[in-house]
């Protein structure tokens, strides 16, 4: 029986070929001869799928001619002008054949991409819903799909998760609506949704590396490192062939502290990448965070080899240059971190950093002023700037407070700031601000001694924050 049914597949198979052969025949003559209309469908259908849309068009110019109202042919002629690019003439022709045998699945969403070629998302939308109640049970995830797509195009991420929500619900093994679903969670910083849905799905599809994947990613962004490691192994279980996730793994135990495994990670993706700016950049920071600083120094000089313009790698060498003593050197390279990144305000905290150990403090509280302008969230760097104030001059710390209330956020500079108003020997204001720390946070009052270790010897603070 079996060894029937392949010898009619393989009659079908001849025959299929020899009406393209004889198709191509009459293409490169130029001359049509008369085809069943069958064999003409599939055969504009294969060149179709083929993307070979000359001798598509050819044959559906031809086929008009001798089936003129087959809606069919017609539909085909829709298709390849939208494929063309011909989009007017493609809308004109489905209205016409709407007007002719009213709606179909396959009309609608031929309309449907057009009006997405013609960036038309509002009318895109319209008519991906509207195949929906056209379209069988089994149809409806792919649709679903593009209709999340286009709800992206116009930045209504919530949409776009509700409708693949239902896509993954109508068929639970559509990976690309799991990758959709996690890039909109992204979009609107929704991680701990992005989180369960997740899980969700791979209590349904333990296997899919997708999930698993993502999920780990979800993790890495709310910091949860330990469980990101968790799930980005058992993504490398499923598929070990994926550098992005044995990367990402690799920044994840860099995060949680375990630096040793973080380089190894990092070592597997070179053998597998070859020279690799970013790879090398990362390991560069492993070294460092080693104290192998002469590995840490090759690596960033690799780094900056293979990819001139990555502003980490350029600043990872003004950092180990710093650590090694040659300041200057590190300035330089730091400075050129900057002209390559701009935008990165971390690049300022460092080329202060460097500039208080020389010490060149004016400069440094320019860098601290850039940098704290571009991002007045980073809580880091706004301590450190706010600690050098009261080295340099105790009295910028409150004038600097009362002018940039984005700062205000940060209640660690409280902490700072009753150290200055102490220096500038405005007491009262100092002891009121460490009575009202202490009742609302003892913990955060006692970093007054871990920022200066001097004021334990001052009674005032020892008496309120100690007893």
């Amino acid at each position: 029986m079996f060894e029937e049914e392949e010898e009619e597949e393989e009659f079908y198979q001849d025959d299929f070929t020899a009406d393209i052969e004889a198709f191509n025949t009459m293409y490169k003559n130029g001359t049509f001869q008369y085809m069943d209309g069958d064999k003409l469908e599939m055969i504009i259908d294969h060149f179709m799928m083929s993307n070979a849309y000359s001798k598509a068009r050819w044959g559906i110019d031809n086929a008009l001619i001798n089936f003129p109202f087959s809606t069919t042919f017609k539909l085909r002629k829709a298709q390849i002008l939208s494929a063309l690019g011909e989009l007017k003439e493609a809308l004109e022709t489905l209205t016409e054949i709407e007007k002719l045998e009213g709606l179909s699945l396959e009309l609608i969403l031929t309309k449907a991409a057009c009006f997405n070629q013609l960036r038309d998302s509002k009318s895109a939308i319209k008519y991906f819903k509207l195949a929906l109640d056209f379209s069988e049970p089994d149809e409806r995830d792919e649709i679903y799909l593009d209709l999340a797509l286009e709800y992206q195009n116009v930045s209504d991420h919530k949409s776009a998760i509700s409708v693949l929500k239902e896509a993954i619900k109508q068929n639970p093994k559509n990976e690309v609506a799991v990758y959709e679903l996690a890039f909109c969670h992204d979009q609107i910083g929704d991680y701990q949704n992005a989180i369960q849905s997740f899980k969700k799905y791979i209590d349904e599809n333990p296997y899919s590396f997708t999930a698993w994947y993502n999920l780990a990613n979800a993790y890495l962004k709310v910091e949860n490192y330990e469980k990101a490691i968790w799930a980005y192994d058992y993504s490398i279980i499923i598929n070990d062939d994926f550098p992005p996730a044995l990367f990402n793994l690799g920044n994840a135990y860099l995060s949680f502290g375990k630096v040793q495994k973080a380089l190894e990670c990092f070592e597997k993706c070179l053998e597998i990448e070859g020279e690799d700016g970013l790879i090398l950049s990362y390991m560069g920071e492993c070294y460092e965070e080693l104290g192998e600083l002469d590995l840490a120094l090759n690596c960033y000089k690799r780094s900056t080899t293979v990819a001139p313009h990555l502003g980490d790698a350029w600043l990872g060498l003004g950092i180990v240059k710093d650590l090694q003593g040659h300041t200057a050197e590190a300035i330089k390279l730091v400075e050129r971190a900057i002209e390559l990144t701009p935008e990165n305000a971390s690049y300022y905290h460092v080329l202060a950093g460097v500039y208080e150990k020389i010490p060149e403090f004016d400069k440094a509280i320019e860098a601290y002023r850039v940098g704290t302008e571009m991002d007045p969230k980073n809580e880091d760097m706004l301590i450190d700037y706010f600690k050098l104030l009261v080295e340099y001059n105790p009295s910028l710390v409150e004038e600097l407070w009362l002018l940039s209330p984005e700062f205000q956020y940060s209640k660690e500079l409280d902490v700072i700031r009753i150290y200055a108003f102490w220096l500038c020997n405005n007491t009262v204001d100092s002891i009121l601000l460490l009575d009202e720390l202490v009742f609302m946070d003892i913990d955060l009052a006692k970093k007054l001694f871990l920022h200066f270790p001097e004021a334990k010897n001052i009674e005032d603070f020892t008496h309120r924050i100690l007893d």
